[in-house]
């Protein structure tokens, strides 16, 4: 039996620190932060304007993501925290963060790339009403236990996410990819993702934006293009011939496929930093909070992350 490769940490001391700055307060509200507390706009609606800028309550949010705090708690650490800082000014309540989750517009910040990016795109779900282990085990689950399926588009280098889509656990992969190209920025290299993009409007909307398709052909595909045409090679039939030639596994290493493997570390590091269920009743707050976590480990990542390498 293969023994299972080990790997080391060769800037452990950098990494080391980035792991110590995560839990500095002064990163999630920040100067900049406390100069656009407040809405000094007017909304142009009817009614009272609203007193908290979108920078404040996403401030709240991200506080009560890192630190995984009720709303309630958030607003009395929030309010401990800027005294302690000497910082006079006024905490929102818990209702009113409640409130304008909701609609809140929340930015990844991933950062620029002056070269084109290669993109790994995957899915995973948070679990809403959700019981624990024992209970399930004991009484089995309950008709109210669902999910949110996260889409997610990973940037392979900084290996930031670069996109982000809730959807019901109903909404196949391929249907969200339009979505996903359409909040990254700059030009892309290549797409890798699994064999549930292989479509056609998938291959499309990769072409469109002048990328390179890493996806595998699915069992049983058949040629879509005749190789006598006389219009350009389709990506993902040179795909299926590549794999048909030379085997799957080595088509998969010599494209570059297994940086796929990415996407589940990205996922893997979001649900163990940030839980793997949701705590928001209605579903544009559930969109709104995945979002904020997906923010909050970009800026994580920014710190510093390890660089890893085999051990013999």
């Amino acid at each position: 039996m293969k023994n299972k490769t080990q790997y080391r940490i060769k800037n452990w001391r950098e990494y080391n620190q980035s792991l110590i700055n995560r839990g500095d307060l002064t990163l999630w509200i920040d100067d900049s932060t406390l100069l656009n507390w407040h809405q000094n706009s007017l909304s142009g609606k009817r009614g009272a304007s609203r007193t908290y800028s979108d920078c404040a309550i996403e401030c709240m949010l991200l506080l009560k993501s890192v630190f995984k705090l009720p709303l309630r708690a958030v607003q009395g650490f929030a309010k401990s925290l800027l005294k302690l800082m000497s910082v006079e000014v006024k905490i929102p309540h818990y209702s009113t963060i409640c409130r304008r989750q909701q609609d809140l517009s929340v930015t990844l910040n991933a950062r620029k790339s002056k070269a084109p990016r290669d993109i790994v795109i995957d899915s995973t779900g948070l679990k809403v009403y959700g019981e624990g282990e024992w209970k399930v085990r004991k009484h089995g689950i309950s008709k109210r236990r669902t999910w949110r399926k996260v889409h997610l588009a990973i940037d392979a280098s900084s290996h930031d996410f670069l996109a982000c889509v809730a959807t019901t656990n109903d909404v196949g992969d391929a249907e969200v990819l339009e979505s996903l190209l359409e909040q990254t920025d700059g030009p892309v290299n290549s797409v890798a993702a699994d064999g549930a993009y292989d479509t056609r409007k998938a291959y499309d909307l990769i072409r469109q934006r002048n990328a390179k398709a890493l996806i595998p052909p699915r069992k049983g595909a058949k040629i879509w293009q005749h190789g006598n045409s006389k219009k350009e090679r389709h990506n993902r039939d040179e795909n299926l011939r590549y794999a048909r030639q030379h085997g799957m596994k080595k088509w998969k290493v010599d494209s570059g496929y297994h940086q796929r493997s990415l996407s589940e570390t990205a996922m893997y590091r979001l649900k163990q930093l940030m839980g793997s269920e949701l705590s928001s009743r209605t579903f544009s707050r559930q969109a709104v909070e995945i979002f904020v976590r997906c923010k909050a480990i970009n800026i994580m990542t920014e710190l510093g992350m390890p660089e890893t390498y085999a051990v013999d």
